[in-house]
């Protein structure tokens, strides 16, 4: 699977030279190492010394033989058997490839937590323009002054060469995900026990920062809607929130409404934000750890400590499967660790510490972007008295018919309770449809209660 010549276009590169100098945030030198040295995203092109991390040569550009739209995903990597399994008896063969929330996971559950290593697959692909802007933006994009909105930038990353831990966690917030995604997706908080009551979440999602055409002065400050209606079970049904993202929430907050089926009303949503509790979570997540992280930057200082090596969840097919019934993956303390894939790929680590005179329910929290994709792929965070608090993993797969690399199951272990919440489940529903019709009268308050009132 290798890059087409036409892939790494001379166009986007010659657009990247001519940008003004003013508003360059690496020099056009630096920049011309994307599609050379560095793939246009970013990430070191060469695998590591020893060989254990591949080269990329463009991650998957056909789906696999079979593939139809609408399939659960096959997995092209099915034939992979692990090369290790990591449990509490051997971790400190490992420990230099782990993060110290991992560590914390064999501590809390070390007889049912391990890790199965697979080959490593950089899988991750993306249409060619958003290669084409990516290349483009890193002459181009620029923090605002206060480092919480983008400008010069458009449709892809906007800093594929970060210089600090902003420059990441911006290339998270506005990493390709569709033009439009809709799914069903399964959420669950189970007892210390084991036992679930699984939560149905329709989705509608509108990135209009991501269409073809898209400037950060088109989309007027919003970089998408969000839709979101819990369908089951009948307690919670018929509970809408609708989210107007805005790029740069200091300027110009996040709007929220949600309409509550048994006042039939739409009220605007201003908590809808940081770390107040998330969608039906039972208090297992914060608003902001929905995709990783979403939201303002505002309240922590970002500082970018650079590449390693790391085991983390990838191409997680299997537990993407529709072979798979929800039984099968939910179990007391984690997920059933026999459907998971974890693979040594190189990250970003950056760590977020919060600034004085803000507030969070997280002192601290470190996260780990896949150098091929800046998905947050894991994530550490801490409590006031700096103890490990909640572990995040995203567990991703490529959508090839996209293509973009992207999560399946997000999972956030608490492991000073006991509990965790895992969010995407959708073995048994209907998979993502992503650039579908979606039109933009349906993320209004207006379309919300004619929805609710159906």
């Amino acid at each position: 699977m290798k890059l087409a010549s036409t892939q790494l276009a001379c166009g986007a590169l010659a657009l990247m030279l001519a940008a003004p100098a003013a508003y360059a945030k690496v020099t056009p030198e630096e920049a011309a190492k994307l599609g050379q040295e560095l793939t246009p995203m970013g990430a070191i092109q060469a695998g590591n010394a020893d060989g254990t991390i591949p080269a990329w040569d463009g991650g998957i550009t056909t789906p696999p033989a079979g593939y139809e739209p609408g399939m659960h995903h096959p997995d092209p990597f099915a034939d992979d058997a692990p090369i290790a399994t990591i449990t509490a008896a051997n971790v400190d063969q490992f420990q230099d490839k782990l993060s110290p929330g991992q560590l914390a996971m064999f501590r809390r559950y070390p007889d049912t937590w391990k890790m199965n290593i697979y080959p490593s697959r950089r899988s991750a692909s993306y249409p060619q323009r958003i290669y084409d802007f990516a290349i483009a933006n890193a002459t181009t994009a620029e923090l605002t002054a206060d480092g919480n909105g983008v400008v010069n930038a458009r449709e892809s990353i906007p800093f594929p060469i970060p210089q600090n831990g902003l420059h990441a966690i911006w290339n998270h917030l506005l990493r390709y995900r569709g033009n439009t995604v809709q799914r069903i997706v399964g959420q669950v908080s189970p007892t210390s026990g084991g036992a679930y009551n699984l939560v149905k979440i329709d989705e509608q999602i509108y990135l209009s920062y991501a269409h073809p055409g898209a400037s950060i002065e088109s989309i007027n400050n919003t970089l998408g809607y969000f839709l979101q209606e819990v369908t089951a079970p009948a307690r919670l049904a018929g509970t809408i929130l609708l989210v107007h993202e805005t790029l740069n929430q200091e300027a110009e907050p996040r709007k929220a409404w949600t309409y509550n089926p048994g006042q039939r009303r739409v009220r605007r949503a201003p908590n809808v934000a940081y770390d107040n509790p998330g969608t039906a979570s039972d208090g297992q997540r914060t608003s902001d750890q929905l995709d990783m992280f979403n939201g303002a930057p505002d309240r922590y200082n970002w500082e970018l400590k650079g590449r390693r090596e790391m085991y983390v969840p990838y191409n997680s097919y299997k537990l993407h499967s529709d072979s798979l019934e929800y039984d099968d993956i939910i179990q007391a303390g984690h997920l059933n660790q026999d459907v998971t894939r974890y693979e040594l790929h190189r990250v970003w680590e950056v760590d977020a510490t919060l600034k004085e005179g803000t507030s969070h329910i997280y002192a601290r929290r470190t996260f780990y972007f896949d150098e091929d994709s800046w998905q947050i792929v894991a994530a550490d965070q801490y409590d006031g008295r700096g103890e490990i608090w909640r572990v995040s993993e995203a567990h991703n797969i490529n959508y090839y018919e996209v293509p973009l690399l992207w999560e399946t199951v997000v999972t956030q272990y608490d492991v000073q309770n006991g509990r965790y919440l895992a969010f995407g489940l959708n073995n048994q529903d209907r998979i993502e449809i992503f650039n579908d019709d979606l039109e933009l009268r349906q993320f209004t308050p207006e379309g919300l209660r004619r929805k609710g009132r159906r």
